[in-house]
C-alpha cells in the first residue's frame, strides 16, 4: 500500500518534474524508485528491513556510485506522504511547499 501511494505522487513527473522509474533493476538490485537526474534512489521499507546489513551494503554500493539513497518506513509514507515528498524534493535540490 505505501509503495503504491508514493508511486501515485511520483509518477508522470508530477513531483516538480522529477522523472522517477519504479521497480527498476540496476547493478543486480531492484530499486523501489529511482530518478537518474539527480541520481536519487527512494526505498519504502517494512519492518523486515530494520537494521538490515544487506540494505546497508546495497546503499553503500549506490552511494559510492554517486547516488543519494533515501529510505522511508511504510507507515511514514501512509501517515505523512506530504512530508515524504518534501524530503524527496529537498534531496533532489528542489523546493516545494505542501
Amino acid at each position: 500500500k505505501a509503495e503504491n501511494l508514493l508511486w501515485q505522487a511520483l509518477r508522470r513527473d508530477q513531483l516538480e518534474g522529477l522523472s522517477f522509474r519504479r521497480q527498476y533493476p540496476l547493478d543486480g538490485y531492484i530499486l523501489d524508485f529511482v530518478c537518474f537526474s539527480p541520481k536519487l534512489i527512494v526505498e519504502v521499507d517494512g519492518a523486515q528491513h530494520a537494521e538490515s546489513a544487506s540494505d546497508a551494503r546495497r546503499d553503500g554500493h549506490f552511494r559510492e556510485s554517486g547516488f543519494t539513497v533515501l529510505r522511508f518506513w511504510n507507515n511514514d509514507v501512509v501517515r505523512n506522504i506530504d512530508g515524504v515528498c518534501t524530503e524527496i524534493l529537498a534531496a533532489a535540490g528542489k523546493r516545494h511547499l505542501f
